[in-house]
C-alpha cells in the first residue's frame, strides 16, 4: 500500500482509513526502531529542498531532524533573501530550484493551494506542510499519533478541537483524520471563528466548553493567530481568555485520563493557561517528539526503494 494514491503529501482529506492506520502503524515501527537503537538509512543518498514562505520552529527543525536521522540531507532556502523579492514568480523559482536535483521539497506557506500548485509542475514528491487555512497533514497525523500512544486508539473517542477554528489548517487535518477513524469530534471557539458551515464535515459545534469538558479523552488547543486577526474577531483577550481559555478550574471535573495537546506556540495565559500547559495531563512535547517520528515515516515512505 502506498502513502497516498498520489506521489505527495498534500493533505488527509483524500485519506481512508486504511491509508491513515497504514502510516501510523510504519510511525509505531520507526519508533520502536529507535527504542532499541536500530537506525533506518533509508534517505542515504537523497536531498530534501525545505521550502517554507512562513515562519517555523517545530515544523521545520522536526523535518531538518527526520531527514538527518533517515540519512539524507537538507537544504533550507529563506524566502527573504530568493529571487521572489526581485520579482521572479514563484514558477520560475520552483522550476530553477527543481532543476538543482533535490528528490522531493517539503513546503509552507500563507495561501491555500500552493503544495497542490508544486506538485502539479513537479515530478519529485511535495509534502505539505501547511498552506494557508486549508491543512497541515503531518501535524494532524503525529497528534493521532500521539493520542493514539496515550490511550491506544481514537475510536468513539471524544475529542473536543478548542479555539480558532476559522484560521487553523491543524483543525481541519485533525477533523478529517479523526472522523475517518471513528473519533467524536466537537470544536468550539469564539462564534466568528467558527466556519459556518462545519457541522457539515460531521463535527459538534460546542457553545460552552464548561458543559462538555468532563466528556472529553482529549482536548487539542489551537493557538490564537495574531497574525491572522486583522479583523477583530473577539473584543478582548480577557473576554477569550473567560470564555474559552483552558485554566486549572475548567478541568476540576474533567476525565483523570483527559488528555491536553497543543500544537503550538503557546499563547500562555491566554488559550492555555501554564499549569495546564506543564501539568500531568499535558501530552503538548510527546507530539514534539512524535513529530519527528511521524514526519520520518512520512519521508520513508515517500522516498525509500520499495
Amino acid at each position: 500500500m502506498q502513502i497516498s494514491p498520489e506521489k505527495s503529501l498534500l493533505g488527509l482529506r483524500s485519506f481512508n482509513r486504511d491509508r491513515l492506520d497504514f502510516i501510523l502503524s510504519h510511525a509505531r515501527s520507526l519508533k520502536q526502531l529507535y527504542a532499541d537503537n536500530t537506525h533506518a538509512r533509508s534517505l542515504q543518498g537523497k536531498t530534501v529542498l525545505n521550502l517554507f514562505f512562513e515562519p517555523s520552529t517545530r515544523t521545520r527543525v522536526s523535518f531538518e531532524t527526520a531527514i538527518k536521522r533517515l540519512g539524507g540531507s537538507s537544504v533550507a532556502i529563506s524566502m527573504e533573501t530568493s529571487s521572489l523579492k526581485k520579482g521572479e514568480t514563484l514558477f520560475d523559482t520552483v522550476k530553477n530550484l527543481d532543476a538543482m536535483g533535490f528528490d522531493a521539497i517539503v513546503v509552507r506557506h500563507r495561501n491555500a493551494g500552493v503544495p497542490h500548485f508544486i506538485d502539479h509542475i513537479l515530478d519529485v514528491p511535495v509534502i505539505n506542510a501547511g498552506d494557508g487555512f486549508n491543512e497541515h497533514p503531518s501535524q494532524g497525523l503525529l497528534d493521532i499519533f500521539t493520542m493514539q500512544e496515550q490511550r491506544g486508539s481514537v475510536e468513539n473517542r471524544n475529542v473536543l478541537i478548542l479555539g480558532d477554528i476559522l484560521h487553523s489548517r491543524v483543525a481541519r487535518s485533525n477533523i478529517w483524520a479523526l472522523l475517518q477513524l471513528g473519533a467524536k469530534v466537537f470544536v468550539a471557539g469564539p462564534p466568528t471563528l467558527i466556519p459556518a458551515n462545519i457541522a457539515d464535515m460531521g463535527v459538534t459545534v460546542v457553545h460552552s466548553i464548561d458543559d462538555v469538558i468532563s466528556q472529553m479523552d482529549f482536548i487539542n488547543v489551537l493557538r490564537i493567530q495574531y497574525e491572522r486577526q486583522d479583523l477583530g474577531y473577539f473584543p478582548t483577550i480577557r473576554e477569550y481568555r473567560d470564555q474559552f481559555g483552558l485554566t486549572q478550574e475548567r478541568l476540576k471535573d474533567a476525565k483523570p485520563e483527559l488528555c491536553i495537546l497543543h500544537p503550538g506556540p503557546i499563547n500562555r495565559g491566554i488559550e492555555i493557561d501554564s499549569a495546564v500547559a506543564d501539568g500531568p495531563n499535558n501530552v503538548i512535547l510527546n507530539q514534539v517528539t512524535n513529530g519527528v517520528i511521524v514526519r520520518m515515516a512520512i519521508l520513508d515512505l515517500l522516498l525509500a526503494p520499495k
